[in-house]
Protein backbone atom coordinates (compact mmCIF):
# COMPACT_ATOMS: atom_id res chain seq x y z
CA UNK A 1 0.00 0.00 0.00
CA UNK A 2 1.26 3.49 -0.90
CA UNK A 3 2.34 5.69 2.02
CA UNK A 4 -0.20 8.35 1.03
CA UNK A 5 -3.04 5.79 1.07
CA UNK A 6 -1.87 4.44 4.43
CA UNK A 7 -1.82 7.96 5.86
CA UNK A 8 -5.36 8.64 4.63
CA UNK A 9 -6.71 5.41 6.08
CA UNK A 10 -4.94 5.81 9.43
CA UNK A 11 -6.34 9.32 9.55
CA UNK A 12 -9.82 7.88 9.21
CA UNK A 13 -9.05 5.21 11.80
CA UNK A 14 -7.92 7.88 14.26
CA UNK A 15 -11.61 8.76 14.64
CA UNK A 16 -12.19 5.30 16.15
CA UNK A 17 -10.20 5.52 19.41
CA UNK A 18 -10.57 1.85 20.31
CA UNK A 19 -8.44 0.79 17.35
CA UNK A 20 -5.25 2.31 18.75
CA UNK A 21 -1.89 2.08 16.99
CA UNK A 22 -2.13 0.73 13.45
CA UNK A 23 0.70 -1.41 12.05
CA UNK A 24 -0.65 -1.96 8.55
CA UNK A 25 -3.82 -1.87 6.46
CA UNK A 26 -4.45 -4.67 3.97
CA UNK A 27 -7.03 -4.42 1.16
CA UNK A 28 -9.50 -7.29 1.06
CA UNK A 29 -10.67 -8.46 -2.35
CA UNK A 30 -14.12 -9.71 -1.32
CA UNK A 31 -17.17 -7.48 -1.48
CA UNK A 32 -18.73 -5.94 -4.58
CA UNK A 33 -20.44 -2.94 -2.98
CA UNK A 34 -18.15 -1.58 -0.27
CA UNK A 35 -14.38 -0.99 -0.13
CA UNK A 36 -12.98 -3.15 2.66
CA UNK A 37 -9.65 -3.39 4.49
CA UNK A 38 -8.17 -5.47 7.28
CA UNK A 39 -6.52 -3.34 9.94
CA UNK A 40 -3.63 -4.93 11.85
CA UNK A 41 -2.96 -3.26 15.19
CA UNK A 42 0.10 -3.00 17.40
CA UNK A 43 -1.50 -4.92 20.27
CA UNK A 44 -2.27 -8.58 19.40
CA UNK A 45 -4.47 -8.86 22.49
CA UNK A 46 -6.72 -6.11 21.15
CA UNK A 47 -6.96 -7.91 17.81
CA UNK A 48 -7.52 -6.70 14.29
CA UNK A 49 -10.37 -4.75 12.72
CA UNK A 50 -12.23 -4.39 9.46
CA UNK A 51 -12.37 -0.90 7.94
CA UNK A 52 -15.02 -0.35 5.32
CA UNK A 53 -16.22 2.50 3.19
CA UNK A 54 -19.98 2.34 2.77
CA UNK A 55 -21.28 2.69 -0.78
CA UNK A 56 -23.34 5.83 -0.32
CA UNK A 57 -24.80 5.55 -3.82
CA UNK A 58 -26.50 2.28 -2.86
CA UNK A 59 -27.18 3.03 0.81
CA UNK A 60 -28.24 6.66 0.75
CA UNK A 61 -29.14 6.94 4.45
CA UNK A 62 -26.03 5.77 6.29
CA UNK A 63 -27.22 6.86 9.76
CA UNK A 64 -30.32 4.67 9.25
CA UNK A 65 -28.16 1.85 7.93
CA UNK A 66 -25.89 1.89 10.96
CA UNK A 67 -28.81 2.31 13.36
CA UNK A 68 -30.35 -0.85 11.90
CA UNK A 69 -27.11 -2.78 12.32
CA UNK A 70 -26.59 -1.57 15.89
CA UNK A 71 -30.14 -2.52 16.89
CA UNK A 72 -29.88 -5.95 15.28
CA UNK A 73 -26.43 -6.85 16.63
CA UNK A 74 -27.29 -5.60 20.13
CA UNK A 75 -30.44 -7.72 20.14
CA UNK A 76 -28.56 -10.80 18.92
CA UNK A 77 -25.85 -10.28 21.55
CA UNK A 78 -28.39 -10.00 24.39
CA UNK A 79 -30.31 -13.00 23.11
CA UNK A 80 -27.21 -15.16 22.96
CA UNK A 81 -26.17 -14.08 26.44
CA UNK A 82 -29.58 -15.10 27.78
CA UNK A 83 -29.27 -18.45 26.01
CA UNK A 84 -25.83 -19.05 27.49
CA UNK A 85 -24.11 -19.14 24.11
CA UNK A 86 -20.34 -19.17 24.43
CA UNK A 87 -17.77 -17.22 22.41
CA UNK A 88 -20.33 -14.56 21.52
CA UNK A 89 -17.71 -12.16 20.15
CA UNK A 90 -17.19 -14.60 17.28
CA UNK A 91 -20.90 -15.13 16.70
CA UNK A 92 -22.14 -11.56 16.33
CA UNK A 93 -20.51 -8.67 14.48
CA UNK A 94 -19.40 -5.81 16.73
CA UNK A 95 -19.08 -2.30 15.30
CA UNK A 96 -16.72 0.20 16.94
CA UNK A 97 -17.85 3.60 18.16
CA UNK A 98 -16.37 6.67 16.51
CA UNK A 99 -15.27 9.70 18.54
CA UNK A 100 -18.71 11.29 18.12
CA UNK A 101 -20.52 8.26 19.56
CA UNK A 102 -21.85 6.91 16.26
CA UNK A 103 -20.60 3.79 14.47
CA UNK A 104 -19.49 5.66 11.36
CA UNK A 105 -17.27 8.57 10.37
CA UNK A 106 -17.99 10.97 7.51
CA UNK A 107 -14.88 12.45 5.92
CA UNK A 108 -16.78 14.97 3.82
CA UNK A 109 -16.45 12.63 0.84
CA UNK A 110 -17.45 9.24 2.18
CA UNK A 111 -18.78 7.25 5.11
CA UNK A 112 -16.49 4.81 6.91
CA UNK A 113 -17.08 2.25 9.65
CA UNK A 114 -15.02 -0.21 11.68
CA UNK A 115 -15.94 -3.59 13.13
CA UNK A 116 -13.94 -6.11 15.11
CA UNK A 117 -12.21 -8.75 13.00
CA UNK A 118 -13.32 -12.28 13.85
CA UNK A 119 -10.10 -14.28 14.03
CA UNK A 120 -9.69 -17.76 12.61
CA UNK A 121 -12.73 -17.34 10.41
CA UNK A 122 -13.21 -17.98 6.70
CA UNK A 123 -15.90 -17.51 4.09
CA UNK A 124 -17.03 -20.03 1.49
CA UNK A 125 -18.50 -19.52 -1.95
CA UNK A 126 -19.31 -23.01 -3.19
CA UNK A 127 -22.98 -23.98 -3.22
CA UNK A 128 -23.48 -27.64 -2.31
CA UNK A 129 -26.34 -29.46 -0.59
CA UNK A 130 -24.26 -29.33 2.59
CA UNK A 131 -23.63 -25.58 2.49
CA UNK A 132 -27.20 -24.92 1.34
CA UNK A 133 -28.53 -26.73 4.41
CA UNK A 134 -26.29 -24.59 6.61
CA UNK A 135 -27.46 -21.39 4.88
CA UNK A 136 -31.10 -22.36 5.38
CA UNK A 137 -30.58 -23.24 9.01
CA UNK A 138 -28.43 -20.23 9.91
CA UNK A 139 -30.51 -17.58 8.15
CA UNK A 140 -33.67 -19.13 9.54
CA UNK A 141 -32.10 -18.96 13.00
CA UNK A 142 -31.21 -15.32 12.30
CA UNK A 143 -34.86 -14.51 11.52
CA UNK A 144 -36.05 -16.52 14.51
CA UNK A 145 -33.80 -14.69 16.97
CA UNK A 146 -34.97 -11.34 15.62
CA UNK A 147 -38.67 -12.26 15.55
CA UNK A 148 -39.25 -10.77 19.03
CA UNK A 149 -37.15 -7.63 18.54
CA UNK A 150 -39.13 -4.70 19.93
CA UNK A 151 -37.19 -1.75 18.50
CA UNK A 152 -38.13 -0.90 14.93
CA UNK A 153 -35.69 -0.49 12.06
CA UNK A 154 -36.09 1.04 8.62
CA UNK A 155 -35.63 0.02 5.00
CA UNK A 156 -32.04 0.64 3.89
CA UNK A 157 -33.14 0.15 0.27
CA UNK A 158 -36.82 1.15 0.11
CA UNK A 159 -39.09 -1.26 -1.80
CA UNK A 160 -36.14 -3.59 -2.40
CA UNK A 161 -38.34 -6.65 -3.03
CA UNK A 162 -41.67 -4.94 -3.74
CA UNK A 163 -43.20 -6.89 -6.62
CA UNK A 164 -45.98 -4.37 -7.18
CA UNK A 165 -43.40 -1.64 -7.70
CA UNK A 166 -41.43 -3.81 -10.14
CA UNK A 167 -44.60 -4.57 -12.09
CA UNK A 168 -45.45 -0.86 -12.31
CA UNK A 169 -41.93 -0.12 -13.50
CA UNK A 170 -42.28 -2.70 -16.26
CA UNK A 171 -45.67 -1.28 -17.28
CA UNK A 172 -44.17 2.22 -17.43
CA UNK A 173 -41.24 0.93 -19.51
CA UNK A 174 -43.67 -0.73 -21.92
CA UNK A 175 -45.74 2.44 -22.28
CA UNK A 176 -42.70 4.68 -22.80
CA UNK A 177 -40.74 2.27 -25.04
CA UNK A 178 -37.80 4.67 -24.78
CA UNK A 179 -35.36 2.50 -26.71
CA UNK A 180 -37.87 1.44 -29.38
CA UNK A 181 -37.48 -2.22 -28.47
CA UNK A 182 -41.03 -3.18 -27.53
CA UNK A 183 -42.09 -4.61 -30.91
CA UNK A 184 -39.31 -7.20 -30.94
CA UNK A 185 -39.99 -8.44 -27.38
CA UNK A 186 -43.79 -8.16 -27.30
CA UNK A 187 -44.37 -11.92 -26.89
CA UNK A 188 -42.23 -12.25 -23.76
CA UNK A 189 -43.64 -8.98 -22.39
CA UNK A 190 -47.17 -10.40 -22.75
CA UNK A 191 -46.18 -13.72 -21.18
CA UNK A 192 -44.53 -12.09 -18.18
CA UNK A 193 -47.25 -9.51 -17.59
CA UNK A 194 -49.93 -12.20 -17.70
CA UNK A 195 -48.71 -13.47 -14.32
CA UNK A 196 -48.27 -10.06 -12.72
CA UNK A 197 -51.43 -10.09 -10.59
CA UNK A 198 -50.69 -13.48 -9.06
CA UNK A 199 -47.06 -12.63 -8.35
CA UNK A 200 -48.10 -9.46 -6.47
CA UNK A 201 -50.14 -11.51 -4.01
CA UNK A 202 -47.84 -10.84 -1.03
CA UNK A 203 -48.34 -7.08 -1.12
CA UNK A 204 -52.12 -7.49 -1.24
CA UNK A 205 -52.14 -9.87 1.72
CA UNK A 206 -49.91 -7.50 3.68
CA UNK A 207 -52.33 -4.61 3.16
CA UNK A 208 -55.16 -6.86 4.32
CA UNK A 209 -53.24 -7.56 7.52
CA UNK A 210 -52.90 -11.27 6.75
CA UNK A 211 -49.18 -11.44 5.99
CA UNK A 212 -46.54 -10.00 8.37
CA UNK A 213 -43.18 -8.48 7.64
CA UNK A 214 -40.18 -9.73 9.58
CA UNK A 215 -36.62 -8.60 10.11
CA UNK A 216 -34.82 -10.39 7.28
CA UNK A 217 -31.27 -10.37 5.99
CA UNK A 218 -32.37 -9.98 2.34
CA UNK A 219 -29.08 -11.25 0.92
CA UNK A 220 -28.98 -14.94 1.76
CA UNK A 221 -25.94 -16.66 0.30
CA UNK A 222 -23.12 -18.93 1.40
CA UNK A 223 -20.53 -16.15 1.25
CA UNK A 224 -22.44 -14.11 3.84
CA UNK A 225 -21.61 -16.56 6.62
CA UNK A 226 -18.33 -16.95 8.51
CA UNK A 227 -17.05 -20.44 9.29
CA UNK A 228 -14.49 -21.58 11.87
CA UNK A 229 -11.56 -23.89 11.17
CA UNK A 230 -13.81 -26.93 11.65
CA UNK A 231 -16.40 -25.74 9.09
CA UNK A 232 -18.90 -24.78 11.78
CA UNK A 233 -20.93 -21.64 11.08
CA UNK A 234 -19.91 -18.76 13.34
CA UNK A 235 -22.09 -15.85 12.30
CA UNK A 236 -23.87 -13.99 9.54
CA UNK A 237 -22.13 -11.00 7.99
CA UNK A 238 -22.94 -8.22 5.50
CA UNK A 239 -25.92 -6.85 7.42
CA UNK A 240 -26.49 -3.79 5.24
CA UNK A 241 -29.69 -5.13 3.70
CA UNK A 242 -31.13 -6.33 7.02
CA UNK A 243 -34.55 -4.70 7.20
CA UNK A 244 -38.28 -5.38 7.39
CA UNK A 245 -39.42 -7.66 4.59
CA UNK A 246 -41.42 -10.79 3.91
CA UNK A 247 -39.60 -13.99 4.87
CA UNK A 248 -39.71 -14.75 1.15
CA UNK A 249 -36.77 -12.37 0.74
CA UNK A 250 -34.51 -14.81 2.55
CA UNK A 251 -36.12 -18.01 1.28
CA UNK A 252 -36.82 -17.32 -2.38
CA UNK A 253 -33.86 -15.14 -3.29
CA UNK A 254 -31.29 -17.72 -2.18
CA UNK A 255 -32.90 -20.37 -4.37
CA UNK A 256 -33.08 -18.04 -7.37
CA UNK A 257 -29.32 -18.16 -7.68
CA UNK A 258 -28.25 -21.24 -5.71
CA UNK A 259 -30.79 -23.68 -7.23
CA UNK A 260 -30.21 -22.44 -10.77
CA UNK A 261 -28.11 -24.93 -12.72
CA UNK A 262 -26.68 -22.13 -14.87
CA UNK A 263 -25.63 -18.48 -14.65
CA UNK A 264 -28.37 -15.85 -14.46
CA UNK A 265 -27.39 -14.65 -17.96
CA UNK A 266 -27.00 -18.08 -19.60
CA UNK A 267 -28.02 -17.74 -23.27
CA UNK A 268 -28.60 -21.49 -23.74
CA UNK A 269 -31.94 -22.07 -22.04
CA UNK A 270 -31.49 -25.84 -22.23
CA UNK A 271 -28.86 -25.53 -19.49
CA UNK A 272 -31.22 -23.81 -17.05
CA UNK A 273 -33.01 -26.09 -14.60
CA UNK A 274 -34.17 -25.96 -10.98
CA UNK A 275 -31.83 -27.96 -8.74
CA UNK A 276 -34.07 -30.13 -6.57
CA UNK A 277 -31.25 -31.32 -4.32
CA UNK A 278 -30.18 -27.77 -3.42
CA UNK A 279 -33.79 -26.79 -2.80
CA UNK A 280 -34.45 -29.68 -0.44
CA UNK A 281 -31.27 -29.13 1.57
CA UNK A 282 -31.89 -25.40 1.99
CA UNK A 283 -35.60 -25.82 2.74
CA UNK A 284 -34.90 -28.47 5.38
CA UNK A 285 -32.46 -26.23 7.23
CA UNK A 286 -34.73 -23.22 7.00
CA UNK A 287 -37.87 -24.99 8.22
CA UNK A 288 -35.99 -26.57 11.11
CA UNK A 289 -34.99 -23.17 12.49
CA UNK A 290 -38.15 -21.16 11.71
CA UNK A 291 -40.97 -23.55 12.61
CA UNK A 292 -41.43 -21.89 16.00
CA UNK A 293 -42.46 -18.50 14.61
CA UNK A 294 -43.66 -18.83 11.00
CA UNK A 295 -47.39 -18.30 10.67
CA UNK A 296 -49.47 -20.80 8.67
CA UNK A 297 -49.83 -18.32 5.80
CA UNK A 298 -46.07 -17.67 5.66
CA UNK A 299 -45.40 -21.40 5.63
CA UNK A 300 -48.03 -22.03 2.95
CA UNK A 301 -46.58 -19.29 0.71
CA UNK A 302 -42.98 -20.50 0.70
CA UNK A 303 -43.55 -22.28 -2.64
CA UNK A 304 -44.82 -18.97 -4.05
CA UNK A 305 -41.57 -17.31 -2.95
CA UNK A 306 -39.48 -19.82 -4.90
CA UNK A 307 -41.21 -18.68 -8.09
CA UNK A 308 -41.39 -15.02 -7.09
CA UNK A 309 -37.72 -14.18 -7.26
CA UNK A 310 -36.79 -15.43 -10.75
CA UNK A 311 -40.02 -13.82 -11.93
CA UNK A 312 -39.16 -10.52 -10.24
CA UNK A 313 -35.65 -10.54 -11.68
CA UNK A 314 -37.00 -11.23 -15.17
CA UNK A 315 -39.32 -8.23 -14.76
CA UNK A 316 -36.45 -6.01 -13.67
CA UNK A 317 -34.14 -7.08 -16.50
CA UNK A 318 -36.90 -6.64 -19.07
CA UNK A 319 -37.83 -3.16 -17.82
CA UNK A 320 -34.19 -2.12 -18.02
CA UNK A 321 -33.89 -3.51 -21.54
CA UNK A 322 -36.95 -1.55 -22.67
CA UNK A 323 -35.56 1.59 -20.98
CA UNK A 324 -32.29 1.34 -22.90
CA UNK A 325 -30.09 -0.42 -20.30
CA UNK A 326 -29.90 2.44 -17.83
CA UNK A 327 -29.62 0.44 -14.57
CA UNK A 328 -27.77 -2.85 -14.97
CA UNK A 329 -24.27 -2.90 -16.41
CA UNK A 330 -24.22 -4.81 -19.68
CA UNK A 331 -21.43 -6.61 -21.54
CA UNK A 332 -23.14 -6.52 -24.95
CA UNK A 333 -26.24 -4.85 -26.47
CA UNK A 334 -28.71 -7.72 -25.86
CA UNK A 335 -27.39 -8.64 -22.42
CA UNK A 336 -30.48 -7.60 -20.48
CA UNK A 337 -32.75 -9.44 -22.91
CA UNK A 338 -30.65 -12.60 -22.49
CA UNK A 339 -30.91 -12.17 -18.72
CA UNK A 340 -34.67 -11.72 -18.99
CA UNK A 341 -35.11 -14.91 -20.99
CA UNK A 342 -32.85 -16.86 -18.63
CA UNK A 343 -34.69 -15.75 -15.50
CA UNK A 344 -38.09 -16.26 -17.07
CA UNK A 345 -37.07 -19.75 -18.13
CA UNK A 346 -35.97 -20.47 -14.55
CA UNK A 347 -39.36 -19.20 -13.34
CA UNK A 348 -41.09 -21.63 -15.69
CA UNK A 349 -38.83 -24.45 -14.50
CA UNK A 350 -39.81 -23.64 -10.92
CA UNK A 351 -43.49 -23.71 -11.88
CA UNK A 352 -42.98 -27.15 -13.45
CA UNK A 353 -41.33 -28.30 -10.21
CA UNK A 354 -44.09 -26.79 -8.04
CA UNK A 355 -45.83 -30.09 -7.16
CA UNK A 356 -42.52 -31.40 -5.81
CA UNK A 357 -41.81 -28.12 -3.99
CA UNK A 358 -45.21 -28.09 -2.29
CA UNK A 359 -45.06 -31.77 -1.40
CA UNK A 360 -41.57 -31.55 0.09
CA UNK A 361 -42.32 -28.48 2.19
CA UNK A 362 -45.45 -30.13 3.54
CA UNK A 363 -43.45 -33.24 4.43
CA UNK A 364 -40.87 -31.48 6.63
Amino acid sequence: METADFDILTGILSHFPEVGKVVRVEPLTSGLINRTYRVVTENPQVGDYILQRVNHAVFTDVPLLQHNIEVVTDHLHRKMQAMGVGDIDRRVLRFVKADDGTTFHFTGEGYWRVCAYIKDSVTKDVVTPETSYLVGRKFGEFESMLSDMSESIGETIPDFHNMELRSRQLQEAVEADKAGRLAQVKPIVDDIMADSYEMCRAERLYREGKLPKRICHCDTKVSNMLFDEHDNVLCIIDLDTTMPSFVFSDFGDFLRSAANTAAEDEPDLEKIHFNEEIFKAFAKGYIESTSAFLTPIERSMLPYSVALFPYMQAVRFLADYLNGDTYYRIAYPEHNLVRTKAQYHLYREVMKAMPMIVSYLESI
